[in-house]
């Protein structure tokens, strides 16, 4: 009996001892189970990689803190989360931090602070919260500051903000982007590399003031700057890592596409983003009728070569933004927000990880694009119009009358056009055996076929154009409707192109990383309700009378015996 006693002591002391020591252990590793069916407790081997090469401490000051609604507090869960898995990395000295910036603060410093913080790219987010007493406004920061010794780079948490839109789905797509934000943002904020790209000038293209959002934001991350073709030389273009071609109005000469054929030819990623059609909407709403004709821009032949073709038509779209059209009313003229067709929201095509989980993109005058068999290069359609389209050969009069009529949605149902094409691969050169054009005074050394490199062709100039105020010229974020106050996807497609033409290490694949949402059916939970509130105040009381019940007949039997 004593022998007894003293094993069942014996085991229970090594148990205790066990469970101290696997305590301790855990203080100093980190480790879990992912037993998800699509592992989103899992980092990827690419951001494995990048944390083992961390040069130097990082620091991470998340700014999603505080009082938040119930699906920020999600987005800020799966944040915490992963960064304890970047933290838990053998090779990483990660220190994170969770701060509300404004808390406590009185008003005027309040907005100091946000100044500061706007300075430094951290934007916040205004919500509109319920409460008791209606509705009340709450300031919000989904946004992080990843910093490395004096260099930092903002990290947008909330990927698909939409005004009107679903903010569970667009909570659930930034949790799917949170390891590809995380991890860009350190490979940018250790690499002594700064990639540089030139918007290019000198052939009727937009002016700092249009396409200055875009500048700005790729600014963060690169040396940017703009780039005259006519003037550039030999050593100015081996500088370049990317070359963005926008909304050129003017012909291209022959000097300077044999200076374009070279930076290709010697591994140049290059972004086409082309007006094939002339079109204007401040014309159309002057006189209320234009002509679209064909733009001569002397690159067809050119696009050819590499295996791209952007059509000389318009995409007519009935997925598509909308302008302010002046409405007759009496002695005062309405200005009501009308569909354009001609204003495409072009879709992502989810299958390619360069535009996965981003929202639609506003387009103005699109032409379809189309892809040439070339050996050797591999062509991915990116961007497509809606299944509800019509294709306008031009040249074609457009008029703002088409707005008050009602369109037949059997004449738009055709298969979805593309809009942008990826080309991949070694393009062959443009000028083989072909002479050296006129006003070419260096020798360019340019290879049959080019270096393997990376292209995109957009039939539409205005996708990386910002919009501007026309009371006091302010510019408005690139991919800001002023109109309908509503954020498309222009920006992150940018950075997305940047991030993907530049780097070798290709971390856009962890946008294939995909969480189910698993939310509750909220019709059933309204018809079901009354049933489920009973069920859980009743069943509980029956288990515990039932349990009282048997556990008085069992000691009576027990006992009695």
């Amino acid at each position: 009996m004593v022998k007894e006693v003293r094993n069942k002591w014996t085991g229970t002391v090594i148990f205790l001892l066990l469970l101290v020591a696997l305590n301790i252990a855990a203080q100093y590793t980190y480790t879990r189970f992912d037993f998800t069916k699509e592992h989103r407790f899992t980092l990827n081997s690419k951001t494995k990689t990048v944390l083992d090469k961390l040069p130097a401490d990082i620091t991470i000051t998340v700014f999603l803190d505080g009082t938040l609604p119930a699906a920020f507090k999600r987005l800020k869960n799966a944040t915490a989360d992963l960064l304890d898995d970047y933290k838990a990395n053998q090779s990483t000295h990660i220190k994170v931090v969770f701060v509300d910036p404004i808390a406590g603060l009185p008003q005027n410093e309040q907005t100091t602070v946000l100044n500061n913080l706007y300075n430094i790219g951290i934007e916040p987010t205004n919500l509109n919260i319920k409460n008791d007493a209606g509705f009340a406004q709450k300031t919000i920061f989904p946004m992080a500051i990843v910093a490395s010794g004096d260099k930092q780079i903002p990290v947008k948490l909330l990927q698909n903000l939409d005004a009107g839109g679903n903010y569970e789905e667009n909570i659930n797509n930034s949790i799917q982007n949170l390891e590809y934000v995380f991890t860009s943002a350190i490979q940018k904020v250790i690499t002594a590399e700064h990639p540089r790209i030139g918007f290019t000038e000198g052939n009727g293209e937009p002016s700092d003031l249009y396409i200055g959002d875009a500048m700005r934001a790729l600014g963060d991350s690169y040396e940017v700057g703009r780039v005259d073709l006519n003037v550039i030389d030999k050593k100015g273009l081996d500088k370049l890592k990317i070359l963005f071609v926008i909304k050129p109005q003017k012909e291209f000469s022959e000097a300077v596409k044999y200076k374009i054929n070279y930076f290709v030819m010697n591994g140049g990623r290059i972004v086409w983003s082309i007006d094939q059609v002339s079109a204007d909407l401040d014309s159309l709403q002057g006189s209320g009728e234009q002509l679209a004709f064909n733009n001569k821009l002397n690159l067809d032949d050119m696009l050819f070569m590499y295996g791209a073709r952007i059509n000389y038509n318009l995409i007519a779209d009935l997925n598509c933004a909308e302008i302010p059209v002046a409405m007759n009313g009496g002695q005062q003229r309405d200005i009501q927000m009308a569909p354009w067709i001609y204003y495409p929201v072009l879709l992502p095509d989810t299958s390619s990880s360069l535009v996965k989980n981003i929202d639609g993109i506003r387009s103005e005058f699109v032409s379809s694009v189309d892809t040439l068999g070339v050996k050797g290069v591999k062509k991915t359609f990116i961007l497509n119009s809606s299944a509800f389209n019509q294709l306008h050969n031009t040249p074609e009069v457009l008029s703002l009358r088409t707005i008050a009529e009602t369109p037949d949605q059997r004449l738009f149902a055709h298969p979805p056009q593309h809009a942008a094409v990826l080309l991949e691969g070694s393009f062959p050169s443009v000028f083989l055996n072909r002479g050296i054009p006129p006003g070419i005074t260096e020798d360019y050394d340019s290879p049959q076929t080019s270096k393997s490199t990376k292209m995109i062709v957009i039939g539409d100039g205005d996708t990386f154009r910002n919009q501007v105020s026309s009371r006091d010229g302010s510019v408005f974020p690139l991919g800001f409707d002023r109109y309908t106050q509503r954020n498309f996807g222009n920006k992150a497609f940018l950075l997305n192109i940047a991030d993907y033409l530049s780097s070798e290490v290709n971390l856009i694949d962890l946008r294939n990383k995909e969480v189910k949402i698993r939310l509750l059916d909220k019709q059933l939970v309204r018809t079901g309700k009354t049933k489920w509130q009973i069920i859980n105040l009743i069943l509980p009381l029956l288990l515990l009378i039932s349990f009282a019940i048997f556990q008085h007949y069992y000691r009576k039997h027990k006992y009695t015996r």
